[in-house]
């Protein structure tokens, strides 16, 4: 099975110096499912920012859907990031745009059609059920409502790669397990590599999952 994610002997830390992630080795097969866990402060959140180019690491190497982030130029950062789909724990949507344009956005991006966008957008709408606050603000809505759209923008595009940041952590139970059924959708039907980042791996899920956890810089795999 090809890997989509290997990294060798890979240390992130931020602007201190400070290392959080210290010369880890892994690599994650195309398809897959996988969690990281670990306390808070560990460097879940900040292995999942390397993963998308957000973070500069001091040592190793780390490559993602075939390229090389080690001194990666913006052309081909920008190129990866369209093959990514990403999930934020505070959703980053952008207030001033209602949740349709939002959706779209990355289908923009990647130079689709405005029919077929739009076609798209009335689809996923239907699908993270929330056809009927089409045309509403990002504010207009609940937290899990505007978790549901963060996760239809994140594949409206079909991606390789979901990497999602505790995409459930502030949600009610509905919400929460609808986004879970849509992560799941995604691994099953279409084999997209799907990477979540979370304190707590919920019980009954239907798909296989491989654990990697984290604790004091290093990464290890629990069976």
């Amino acid at each position: 099975m090809d890997k989509v994610i290997v990294a060798k002997d890979l240390s992130l830390s931020y602007s201190n110096n400070e290392v959080i992630i210290n010369k880890v080795n892994f690599s994650i097969d195309s398809g897959s499912f996988v969690f990281i866990t670990g306390a808070s402060g560990s460097g879940k959140s900040t292995l999942l920012k390397s993963l998308f180019g957000a973070l500069s690491f001091k040592h190793g190497s780390l490559v993602v859907g075939g390229v090389e982030l080690n001194n990666i130029s913006g052309k081909k950062l920008n190129f990866l990031r369209r093959h990514l789909g990403i999930v934020f724990q505070d959703y980053k949507l952008v207030r001033e745009w209602s949740i349709d344009k939002n959706i779209m956005l990355p289908l923009l991006i990647n130079g689709y059609m405005k029919n077929v966008a739009n076609a798209q957008v009335d689809k996923l709408l239907k699908h993270v059920r929330l056809n009927h606050q089409s045309g509403k603000y990002p504010y207009e809505l609940s937290g899990g409502e505007q978790q549901r759209v963060a996760m239809a923008r994140a594949l409206a595009h079909n991606p390789i790669i979901i990497l999602a940041d505790e995409p459930t952590g502030n949600l009610d139970e509905y919400s929460s397990q609808l986004i879970w059924n849509l992560l799941e959708g995604a691994n099953n039907q279409l084999k997209t590599t799907v990477i979540v980042v979370t304190h707590n791996i919920p019980k009954n899920l239907n798909v296989t999952y491989r654990h990697l956890h984290i604790e004091y810089g290093s990464v290890h795999e629990i069976c």
